[in-house]
């Protein structure tokens, strides 16, 4: 690991997962809701209507979605009887909802999991994510996350929307990541990833022999069929993305060319790096996601890994720069592949 302060520089690249249109605040419901019964009276005039529909009147505190749910598992009594939310009203009965937690509403909780500490201070954190380690609670992953082990590590999160977290990294990508220990910490840096003035660099290893360098201009958007992946796109929601990228040594994995490339962004959009290289035909080994699926079995992850961070400090106004050698999964595989472990410069 190298950490020193490092010159100026200027038009730097921002981090690829931040994307400002995914990138909204998560806002799970608050730990430790009160989970005690709720007793309606049905007026007469919600007679002849949905169920679903008066209730979600009478107590909209909870989203239809999480109500639906509780019809579903017998939690909305009618005078005594569970009923469905297509059910009608008739608008003289008592309605009882039982109110039952959900795997979100525990999504701030701390929990202690390692964390690989790069730099630590009063106002930022510097961390080697692993990869597996998913960034964010979400859909699946509510708990585990990077966002619990923070707030085990440091309690005073709690008062830092995200809990300091100002981009992310894919569950398996690899390196660098920093988050802000204070609000005016964690402003800061998102205006620096904002203003592209944030570096980052990446190393990837992917199927093929690109050209020593190159820059790819291709705007991306969600997938037109699979909602769940990113691909390059014209239609006007797309957003511009550009990435420059660098040839630094091939080899051969499983009989096969593979490279090592090195890549800086422009522009921060999800999945970046994935998209826009196989968009050119080198697909990332590992990446059973944009990749070659009968070639996944090489690698378990994407070999992808934020090796070198760069950024003002939001408290001192210097610059400063961590590097981290190469996951040690990556190492190996490029070292199958006959490829030497670049020195950091």
């Amino acid at each position: 690991m190298i950490l020193t302060p490092t010159p100026n520089s200027a038009d730097l690249p921002e981090d690829p997962d931040f994307d400002d249109e995914l990138d909204a605040e998560f806002a799970p419901a608050a730990a430790g809701s009160d989970l005690s019964p709720i007793t309606l009276e049905l007026a007469p005039d919600a007679c002849g209507q949905r169920l679903d529909k008066v209730v979600a009147g009478l107590v909209p505190q909870f989203s239809r979605s999480r109500l639906q749910q509780w019809f579903e598992g017998g939690h909305v009594l009618v005078d005594g009887k569970p009923k469905r939310g297509k059910d009608t009203a008739y608008g003289d009965e008592t309605v009882v909802i039982l109110p039952q937690s959900a795997p979100e509403d525990q999504a701030y909780t701390p929990e202690a999991i390692a964390l690989d500490i790069v730099h630590e201070d009063e106002h930022i954190i510097v961390i080697n994510k692993p990869a597996g380690l998913v960034v964010h609670p979400g859909a699946g992953n509510w708990s585990g996350t990077l966002l619990n082990g923070l707030l085990h590590h440091c309690p005073q999160l709690a008062n830092v929307p995200r809990a300091g977290i100002v981009h992310r990294l894919d569950k398996d990508t690899s390196g660098l990541m920093v988050v802000g220990k204070t609000l005016a910490a964690q402003t800061d840096l998102v205006r620096q990833l904002q203003a592209r003035s944030v570096k980052r660099e990446y190393f990837a290893l992917v199927w093929g022999t690109p050209q020593l360098s190159g820059t790819i201009d291709a705007s991306m958007g969600r997938h037109p069929k699979d909602r769940v992946k990113m691909a390059v796109s014209t239609n006007f929601s797309a957003k511009p993305a550009i990435t420059h990228y660098q040839r630094l040594c091939s080899g051969v994995l499983e009989g096969r060319p593979v490279s090592l490339v090195q890549c800086q962004l422009e522009t921060g959009r999800t999945h970046q790096i994935r998209v826009h290289m196989m968009s050119i035909g080198f697909a990332l080994v590992g990446d059973t996601v944009y990749g070659k699926q009968h070639l996944a079995p090489f690698f378990h992850r994407q070999a992808l890994q934020a090796r070198r961070l760069g950024l003002v400090h939001p408290a001192t106004g210097e610059d400063w720069e961590w590097i981290v050698p190469l996951a040690t999964d990556f190492a190996e595989l490029i070292a199958r592949a006959g490829i030497p472990e670049p020195e950091a410069a």
